[in-house]
C-alpha cells in the first residue's frame, strides 16, 4: 500500500509546543491527546492534580489543559499576583455549576476555560488563542488529509475534493480514527472503543461504517475498505 497522507504540522514534532493534559477521564484524555498530537503538539498526560502540579513544576510545558474538578493548582502560581514566567498557560475544563468559582481569579490572556462536555473544536480554538497570546507560533496550517480527502479539526468538518461530507459526530470520529491510522486495519473492537468509548455490537459498527462509506466514497478511488474477519482500513490499494 502507498501512503498518501500529506497533512503535516507546520513545524517539526521536535520543536512543537508541549501540552500537558491533567484529566481523570480516560476517554476524554484519549480524545484530546489524539487530536492535539495530530495537530502537531507534543502531549503528556496526568490523571491527578498532584501529578499534574509535579509535572508543571518540572517545567517544559507551554499549555496545561486542567480539569477544574481536580484540586485547584494554587501550588504553581494560580491565584497569586503575577504567575511565574515559566508557568504554562492554563485551559480549564469546567462545568456550568462551578463556573462562578473559576471566573473571578481567571487571568485573561493567560488562562481560559471550556465548559463540559467538551467540544474538541472549542478546545483547539482556545488553546490556539492562549498560545498565540504568549508569542507562540500560529496554529499549524496543514490539515490532515489523504489524497483529496481533507479534514478540518477546528471546525470538525470533512470534504472530498470540493464536496463537503456533512458527517455526524460519530462518523467524523470514525473517519478521523481511520485517517490517523491510514493503511492499517482496525478491528471492530478498536473502532467501538474509540468512537463511543465503550463496547458496541458489531452490527452498530457495520452500520456506522456503511453510512460513512456512502458519504465518503462517491468518487473514485474508494478509500474505506473491509478486511473480512479483521476490520476496516482507509487507503488506496496498490495497482
Amino acid at each position: 500500500m502507498r501512503s498518501l497522507l500529506t497533512g503535516k504540522p507546520s513545524s517539526p514534532r521536535g520543536t512543537a509546543q508541549h501540552v500537558l493534559l491533567v484529566v481523570d477521564d480516560l476517554d476524554v484524555t484519549e480524545l484530546l491527546a489524539t487530536t492535539m498530537e495530530l495537530a502537531g503538539y507534543r502531549v503528556a498526560t496526568a490523571v491527578t492534580g498532584a501529578e499534574g502540579a509535579l509535572r508543571i513544576a518540572q517545567g517544559g510545558y507551554d499549555l496545561a489543559v486542567w480539569d477544574a474538578a481536580l484540586p485547584d493548582p494554587e501550588r504553581f502560581g494560580r491565584g497569586r499576583r503575577g504567575a511565574p514566567a515559566d508557568r504554562p498557560a492554563l485551559l480549564f475544563l469546567t462545568t456550568c455549576d462551578t463556573l462562578h468559582d473559576l471566573l473571578p481569579g481567571l487571568r485573561p490572556g493567560d488562562e481560559d476555560y471550556v465548559v463540559k462536555p467538551v467540544r474538541i473544536a472549542e478546545v483547539l480554538d482556545r488553546a490556539r488563542a492562549l498560545l498565540r497570546g504568549r508569542g507562540g507560533p500560529e496554529w499549524p496550517e496543514g490539515m490532515p488529509c489523504y489524497g483529496d480527502l481533507v479534514l478540518d479539526d477546528a471546525a470538525c468538518e470533512a470534504r472530498r475534493g470540493t464536496r463537503p461530507l456533512c458527517l455526524t459526530p460519530a462518523e467524523y470520529r470514525l473517519l478521523r480514527y481511520l485517517l490517523a491510522n491510514a493503511e492499517r486495519v482496525l478491528s471492530k473492537e478498536q473502532i467501538g472503543r474509540h468512537v463511543w468509548g465503550e463496547y458496541r455490537a458489531h452490527g452498530a459498527i457495520e452500520k456506522l461504517v456503511a453510512r460513512l462509506r456512502r458519504k465518503t466514497d462517491q468518487e473514485e478511488p474508494a478509500l474505506i475498505h473491509t478486511r473480512r474477519g479483521f476490520g476496516y482500513w482507509l487507503g488506496c490499494p496498490d495497482d
